[in-house]
């Protein structure tokens, strides 16, 4: 949001990550339809639809839309084979489910007017609290007692063997917010400089004489960033993906 003070032109890009109510203006509860619920909502929705027009018909030469779907489905399953294994397969519907919600999420965020939900922590908190529990849980099932063997490192020296194990565990049970917050702080950070960017164009509206300079290199500066924050959203689902799928491979395979 800008607007225009008697100090000059005020800016604050962080107001579009605020949570609204959809209807009204009261306050919000757990149970309250927000922003986020429709933008998480769409989300979900358009990559069931993606998928459900990817697959309906088989014609020789593939439409724009079957490509698409056959590209990402073909790209997630070489993706967890390479980094889990044959075995890691069996839990492609989850990670190309993960996969797509995260792309869509992050693709919808860049719509004029749109809300950007993996943007927001509580979101990606979410998303990756349940790959750091279903492969703890699997971890366990899997191999029992010996899913230990992850945090201890029998190619190192016995002496240092406790020290390591101890900077394992710490290691493992971070990995559900470094996993969350990289995927939340680079669609922010990006969301936010667009803002910043935008609120500069207007200066021309403003200050004619400065306007005719900043306005153009701020509407440059937009369209680069754009397309950089494209790139961001397919690179942050692929991430958060790939990282998942190397959490699969360690409660498949414990052992160091």
């Amino acid at each position: 949001m800008a607007t225009e003070e008697s100090t000059g032109l005020v800016f604050h890009p962080m107001d579009q990550f605020i949570v609204r109510p959809l209807f009204g203006d009261g306050a919000v509860h757990w149970y309250t339809p927000t922003n986020v619920t429709l933008w998480l909502a769409l989300a979900a929705l358009a990559a069931a639809l993606l998928f459900v027009a990817g697959t309906t018909g088989r014609a020789l030469i593939p439409t724009p839309i079957q490509s698409m779907a056959g590209m990402n489905y073909g790209m997630v399953h070489k993706m967890i084979e390479d980094v889990s294994g044959k075995e890691g397969l069996r839990y492609f519907p989850y990670i190309f489910t993960l996969f797509c919600f995260i792309l869509f999420g992050n693709m919808l965020g860049l719509l004029p007017k749109s809300f950007a939900t993996t943007s927001h922590i509580a979101v990606t908190a979410v998303l990756a609290l349940l790959v750091f529990l279903g492969v703890t849980i699997l971890g366990f099932v899997r191999n029992g007692t010996h899913f230990l063997g992850l945090f201890w490192v029998t190619s190192a020296p016995l002496a240092i063997r406790p020290v390591l194990a101890l900077i394992e565990v710490i290691s493992y049970f971070v990995r559900p917010v470094s996993h969350s917050i990289r995927l939340a702080g680079n669609m922010m950070a990006g969301h936010a400089v667009i803002k910043v960017f935008a609120a500069f164009a207007a200066v021309l509206l403003i200050q004619p004489a400065v306007g005719i300079v900043v306005t153009p290199l701020s509407v440059a500066a937009i369209t680069a960033m754009y397309g950089l924050e494209v790139m961001v959203a397919v690179v942050q689902a692929y991430v958060f993906t790939i990282l998942t799928c190397v959490y699969l491979k360690d409660a498949l395979h414990p052992a160091h």
